[in-house]
């Protein structure tokens, strides 16, 4: 992953307006500098930005999100004996730098547009808090 040539496709809220789907863009693009821009020079592919409906829950300890007939992907926790029932690593994580969660994704996790199908069925996942500022 460290020597680039990624693929970005970027989802966005149906309900986001045209002013948000502009900023959106500058940021998920590195325009508008933070994480992004790090990860920018990566891509070397852009299949460009849907606007659809997303749908994204947390259950106790667990977060859900889907876009109809695209993705839909949950991660559960891995299991701990620490009270919180959470395993946190203090990372330094670009996107998350605080803290990340270590989780794994439930069965049935799948990816399909854009030529691709992924199932993330039982592998790697993580959630975080996130806060993106300049």
């Amino acid at each position: 992953m460290a020597e680039g040539d990624w693929t970005l496709a970027v989802y966005l809220d149906a309900r986001a307006t045209d002013e948000q789907t502009a900023a959106l863009g500058a940021i998920f693009g590195g325009e508008e500098g933070g994480p992004m821009a790090a990860f920018a020079p990566l891509v070397g592919t852009h299949l460009g930005v849907k606007k659809t409906s997303i749908h994204y829950t947390i259950e106790g300890k667990s977060r859900f999100v889907e876009i109809p007939g695209v993705l839909a992907v949950a991660v559960d926790p891995l299991a701990s004996m620490h009270p919180s029932g959470e395993i946190w690593g203090m990372t330094g994580h670009p996107l998350a730098p605080e803290k990340i969660a270590f989780g794994v994704g439930r069965a049935g996790n799948h990816f399909s547009d854009h030529g691709m199908d992924w199932n993330n069925s039982g592998r790697n996942g993580h959630y975080a808090p996130i806060e993106w500022s300049n």
